[in-house]
């Protein structure tokens, strides 16, 4: 009988309380990319429903000073149609544009006949869609009941056209204040391939956690940019985890192609999690997790759901889960 009663009571704590016990953290990537239009209020809503533990995404900020989760400080002519109807032509700055301008273009569909459309078939559209603000994101979030649900949100700097985006140091301080007024502080990470917003971060808000992304690959790395990487080298310390760790990271996020098992085991040695980006194929998912990797960021949560379940891993709950 005593035995029974402690089953009960651990099977309630874990009822309770599911995300305590999820070590693994599956991020929706920009909601869920693969599925609807990213980083929107649809695909955020998905990604809750198919049960992931973070939503994945990215700011840029308007002219008006209004944050906003876009991938890129421009208006992407595959994902952008104007207030005609037709797709743009331009690559329109977002930080030229108010927030009431931008509510005028049409995020939910991809261009027919793209590579992004050939990429992503899978996604359906949904036209008349806007791009949301970070505010409404965290609204959505808090009338769905999803308080456990974490956030992973990425500052877009353009370090090839700065003009295009704000300095480090108020596009810091802006973000912090939709984070601060949401009251999520305790449930955000921030990403970046710019490391000098994560140093921002860190002296303004040191208990946030920050996550340092890099991409390796034969076209080349952020991590040959000391601007990028604000300051810290390889020559000084050693490896990528070695950097990130001296940069007072919490998370290191790599392009997944990049990854060896060498460097989970020493970033993780480092007490850092990795979590690799962005990992969308059932055989790459399988292979990550072999490694032993902390979290996966996937177009596809659902897709990483499954090998997870197969695997016997324990699994954030769906949105309608209480």
């Amino acid at each position: 009988m005593r035995i029974r009663h402690l089953l009960g009571a651990l099977l309630a704590v874990a009822y309770v309380l599911p995300f305590a016990a999820l070590a693994f953290d599956l991020q929706g990537h920009r909601g869920a990319r693969g599925l609807l239009p990213e980083n929107t209020l649809p695909a955020f809503e998905r990604a809750l429903r198919i049960g992931v533990t973070t939503l994945e995404m990215d700011a840029a900020i308007t002219a008006d000073g209004v944050v906003v989760v876009s991938h890129d400080p421009v208006l992407n002519p595959d994902l952008v149609r104007g207030p005609d109807g037709q797709w743009v032509t331009q690559p329109l700055v977002i930080r030229q544009l108010t927030h009431a301008q931008l509510q005028a273009y049409d995020v939910g569909r991809i261009r027919p006949g793209s590579n992004y459309a050939r990429t992503f078939a899978q996604q359906q559209p949904l036209d008349g869609t806007r791009m949301p603000t970070l505010a409404s994101v965290f609204e959505l979030v808090k009338k769905l009941g999803a308080d456990k649900v974490q956030f992973d949100i990425e500052t877009k700097m353009d370090l090839r056209n700065p003009d295009n985006t704000l300095p480090p140091q108020p596009f810091v301080e802006a973000l912090l204040k939709v984070i601060r007024e949401a009251g999520v502080e305790d449930r955000v990470m921030v990403q970046s391939f710019d490391w000098r917003t994560l140093q921002v971060l860190r002296t303004a808000a040191p208990k946030m956690r920050t996550v340092y992304l890099t991409t390796q690959t034969q076209r080349g790395s952020n991590l040959d940019s000391p601007v990028a990487t604000a300051g810290f080298t390889l020559a000084e310390h050693g490896s990528v985890p070695g950097m990130v760790k001296a940069a007072g990271g919490h998370v290191w996020s790599p392009n997944f192609p990049a990854l060896t098992a060498e460097g989970v085991k020493l970033g993780q040695s480092l007490g850092l999690k990795v979590i690799p980006w962005t990992v969308n194929e059932e055989a790459d998912i399988e292979r990550m997790l072999a490694l032993g990797v902390d979290g996966i960021i996937s177009d596809y949560p659902d897709r990483v759901r499954a090998v997870m379940q197969r695997r016997g891993m324990p699994l954030p709950p769906p949105l309608d889960v209480k």
